[in-house]
């Protein structure tokens, strides 16, 4: 009996090795797994962690056979009684685990795992408005930076609210005085705080700009919803993780990606949230799911939150903390090199992304770099957003490549 467990085992292991090693039989598949590859190495320009901890977890996920089952987490991820073919209790002790990192208490929280970070602010912006129509009957006003992530915008017209797009600094934060001149009071206030805006990397003073809207007491009602998708992975394991606390910024809901600084291999996030925000939602209660379902998606992925849930274990508190402190003290690694070479660069506090003068078209494609224009800084520019397989190793390559074009012009 023994012999047999183990020649399973070990045939298990090898049809795993073999299924990775082999090649699809398709050749333009082939050559784009190839590609792939070789590009995850220098992947600088965009926020995806590229050294990816899911090895494991597909290991389990074949050889427990979970391919061929069909899991569905229909429904609120938050109830005593889950569906059976679902994966909700481990998405729900997946929000219970992230919540107190957001400053939630846990009889104060409602969340799920959600299909991106465009859905989490999906999310945020829709139980922010319905919260504010169902406290004061009135539609409210979105408000958010020019130069936070383009979904913020998109969305208002998906949910055909109205949007006023706040002037920023040069470095891309929210200007407290300018949110006060947009401000029309008579309305509820729906308010969208980058923790990272999307090319400088640049965080929204939370505090000023509550105190800009505490200053009116006449608004009817306000609502704060916080686009932390990249940020919000690492802040919580810093000495800054105050600045991601729903109970020192005050903040209604809070949205996070899961394939950023989580290294979760395809898209997919967490929105959090009150329970006084859940509370307050539009009743859609679907009697053949016997529950409430007052989430946007009807059908969402059940494997995402296994993901979620199997890093929570195999990586955890300590090792993200690490993770959290290298990738900071990369990220100023880079700026001084960037400095030694005289290569005019630029990086916000706290923030892991560092723009400069944007180089050749050569070295944007070898390293994916992303690319922004901005007459503050020159004009043309690119970024590096430093995450865990930007090492010091490859930023060091990665500068000698800038200081050689330097040179030869």
């Amino acid at each position: 009996m023994r012999q047999k467990k183990l020649f399973f085992v070990l045939a298990l292991l090898c049809s795993v090795q073999g299924m990775m090693a082999q090649t699809s039989g398709f050749t333009k598949l082939d050559q784009c797994v190839e590609i792939w590859k070789e590009g995850q190495q220098t992947f600088f320009g965009y926020p995806a962690n590229q050294q990816s901890e899911m090895h494991d977890f597909y290991e389990w996920y074949l050889g427990a056979g979970m391919e061929v089952v069909n899991l569905n987490n229909a429904g609120d991820p938050m109830t005593d009684k889950p569906e059976k073919m679902s994966s909700q209790s481990f998405e729900r002790e997946v929000i219970e685990y992230f919540a107190p990192l957001y400053g939630f208490s846990l009889d104060n929280v409602w969340g799920l795992v959600t299909h991106s970070g465009t859905d989490g602010n999906n999310h945020g912006i829709y139980f922010g408005a319905n919260y504010l129509r169902n406290k004061t009957g009135l539609q409210p006003i979105l408000y958010v930076s020019d130069e936070a992530h383009y979904s913020n915008m998109r969305l208002a017209h998906l949910q055909n609210l109205d949007i006023r797009l706040v002037k920023s600094d040069a470095m891309g934060r929210m200007i407290p005085e300018e949110l006060e001149k947009s401000l029309d009071t008579s309305r509820p206030v729906l308010i969208v705080y980058a923790m990272g805006s999307t090319f400088k990397g640049a965080i929204d003073d939370m505090k000023a700009l509550n105190a800009v809207i505490d200053s009116h007491s006449e608004i009817p009602a306000v609502y704060r919803h916080v686009d932390a998708a990249l940020f919000g992975g690492y802040l919580p394991f810093t000495e800054h993780s105050q600045m991601v606390s729903h109970e020192t910024m005050r903040f209604e809901s809070i949205a996070v990606s899961g394939h950023k600084f989580f290294g979760i291999d395809s898209p997919c996030g967490l929105f959090l949230c009150t329970r006084d925000v859940y509370d307050n939602q539009n009743d859609f209660n679907v009697t053949y799911l016997n529950g409430n379902m007052r989430m946007i998606n009807c059908s969402r992925d059940a494997v995402q939150p296994l993901k979620f849930w199997w890093l929570i274990k195999k990586v955890g508190t300590e090792e993200w903390t690490r993770q959290a402190t290298r990738l900071l003290d990369c990220t100023a690694y880079l700026k001084q090199q960037l400095d030694a070479i005289g290569w005019p660069a630029w990086v916000n506090d706290y923030s892991n992304t560092v723009f400069f003068k944007r180089p050749s078209d050569d070295i944007i494609a070898t390293y994916s770099l992303a690319r922004g224009y901005d007459e503050h800084f020159g004009g043309p520019l690119a970024h590096v957003v430093v995450l865990q397989h930007v090492t010091k190793e490859k930023i060091d390559v990665f500068v000698k490549a800038l200081k050689s074009e330097a040179a030869a012009q």
